[in-house]
């Protein structure tokens, strides 16, 4: 049987095994890992994990996918492969794997749902010990840019606030099939330990960031203006006459502290 990938569902199957392999040695994971993959595809990811000794668990929205994956992983060792029918973005990651044992995300995430997706997965920092992906090479961009540029935003911040970000590699659109029209590239994001703003919660800080970028051009005043009282500026050191993108991750975490509430 063989599956055409599907524009919905924003497949593109990597198929190049030089990058494969280059993606499974970059996750570090072994025997006895337990490693989460989304959007498994055919499987030729799945494949090169599992050759590893880890435990995969895969997640799979389009549903002519599992029964395939099955048939391909069905000689392995029992408990290693386990496919799981549904969404990504709705699902408990936590529940997938009981206990506290770390996990690894690892996944070609479609195009059309990474950011979303991204922030989804940020919520189980606590649980997750590596996350590598394969994005769109601009939203690799976005993760990993410097405070000033123009890639610089609320991706950025809430990602950099959350997990030290390492762009690894550029892979070419023949790497796929069908091609995609943009460069991809590989990125790890790892967890912080030791984040900043224990006790505060994201949503505060979420909230904040969405709001001071919520128009690039204008300064931090002006976009705040009708949401913080604006004293909380003054309070945390920052200069309200700059523009979103000039603060750092750090700005937003003193100015997130400054401020106590946020009218919609």
């Amino acid at each position: 049987m063989v599956h055409r990938a599907r524009k919905r569902f924003g497949q593109n199957f990597l198929h190049d095994q030089r990058v494969l392999q280059r993606i499974a040695d970059a996750t570090g994971v072994g025997p006895g890992d337990h490693v989460i993959e989304i959007g498994p595809g055919r499987g030729a990811l799945t494949e090169v994990l599992l050759d590893s000794g880890a435990h995969v668990t895969a997640i799979e929205l389009d549903r002519d996918l599992p029964p395939i994956l099955r048939a391909r992983f069905f000689n392995r060792p029992e408990g290693q492969f386990t496919i799981v029918e549904g969404d990504a973005l709705k699902t408990d990651l936590a529940a997938l794997v009981p206990g506290d044992d770390p996990l690894h995300l690892v996944g070609n995430l479609p195009y059309n749902i990474s950011t979303p997706l991204i922030f989804h997965l940020l919520q189980y920092h606590q649980r997750v010990r590596s996350m590598h992906f394969m994005l769109q090479k601009e939203v690799v961009d976005r993760l990993a840019a410097a405070p000033g540029t123009g890639d610089y935003g609320r991706l950025s911040v809430m990602v950099q606030y959350q997990c030290h970000v390492e762009p690894l590699f550029i892979v070419p659109p023949g790497a796929f099939t069908p091609q995609p029209k943009v460069d991809s590239a590989v990125v790890r994001l790892m967890p912080r330990p030791d984040r900043p703003l224990d006790g505060m919660d994201p949503k505060h800080l979420s909230t904040l960031v969405r709001l001071a970028f919520g128009q690039r051009r204008k300064t931090l005043r002006n976009n705040l203006k009708r949401h913080i009282d604006l004293d909380a500026l003054e309070q945390a050191g920052i200069d309200g006459t700059l523009r979103p993108e000039r603060l750092t991750v750090e700005d937003y975490l003193a100015l997130a502290r400054a401020v106590t509430e946020i009218h919609h």
